[in-house]
């Protein structure tokens, strides 16, 4: 499954997963299912961004636009976890006036197997998310498959407090459950942010470089040294550039023909990474600039 379709599996998914949670909560009045609710109403949101920026980072290269369009993964992912932490202080507000009003909830057993069948569907649905992730190096998909993974695991604690909440009869079960969900939310919102702003801020790929530096190690009898690797991500994509130092004795078709050689075996090897290199030449041990 591609990208794109992926993407709209997830607003269609997450549209049946938002009225089952919302029957479940009618049913029971229960804060911490309504909190579930809630936060499936922001994975709406983010999957239809997901979609978009998804769609429009497909786009080639323009004029406008040379290193391609991949970045507006990074603002999806941003404006994502924006959302999801509002959906964090809305869902502790609701809590924190439960807490003391706390309520004796009716029908809860039958409500919470309804919301645990809408949230195996979301681990269903997060697990689709981020094997599509893995083989596209989509940073939009892993985003929203990881928030999806976090609100199945609130979801599934939340169920256990109310189970317990309902056998000791202790009615404060409930908001305080919620109070974690909430919690769980902001920090994941939080973490969203925190890597979306590494990609717009050209942050380090580390795992780029290795797989970089293992290849080039691999042909190191063939060049003098390389220095400057330098990397940054971009959606999708990640850009890498390097200095290479080569016998100054070689010709200039000689040199291509080498780098040629690195570049294609690293798009062979890491098809979403773009390598760049600098040619320096070296003799008698001193670099000519």
């Amino acid at each position: 499954m591609n990208k794109k379709s992926i993407a709209a599996s997830a607003i269609i998914g997450g549209v049946l997963i938002f009225v089952i949670k919302i029957y479940a909560w009618v049913i029971s009045d229960s804060v911490a299912l309504l909190s579930d609710a809630l936060e499936s109403i922001v994975n709406i949101l983010a999957s239809v961004m997901m979609f978009i920026s998804v769609w429009i980072s497909a786009r080639p290269p323009d004029e406008s636009h040379r290193y391609g369009h991949q970045k507006i993964e990074n603002i999806s992912c941003f404006i994502e976890g924006f959302l999801v932490i509002i959906a964090g202080i809305l869902i502790g507000r609701a809590a924190y006036g439960r807490l003391f009003n706390p309520v004796m909830l009716e029908k809860l057993d039958y409500a919470v197997l309804v919301s645990l069948f809408a949230t195996s569907l979301n681990g269903l649905l997060s697990w689709l998310l981020m094997r599509t992730a893995s083989e596209t190096h989509s940073m939009a998909l892993e985003g929203d498959a990881k928030h999806l993974l976090s609100d199945v695991i609130s979801s599934v604690g939340v169920a256990i407090g109310l189970f317990l909440g309902k056998m000791f009869g202790i009615p404060l079960a409930d908001p305080i459950m919620a109070m974690i969900v909430a919690f769980l939310v902001l920090k994941m919102g939080v973490d969203l942010v925190l890597k979306a702003c590494g990609g717009l801020m050209d942050e380090t790929c580390n795992d780029a470089e290795e797989d970089i530096r293992r290849i080039m190690d691999r042909h190191k009898t063939s060049f003098v040294d390389y220095h400057n690797l330098r990397t940054r991500r971009s959606g999708d994509k990640v850009f890498a550039e390097l200095h290479l130092s080569l016998d100054g004795s070689l010709s200039v078709q000689e040199a291509h023909d080498f780098t040629d050689h690195l570049e294609e075996n690293v798009r062979d090897e890491l098809p979403n990474v773009t390598l760049t290199i600098h040619i320096e030449p070296e003799k008698n041990g001193e670099k000519e600039d």
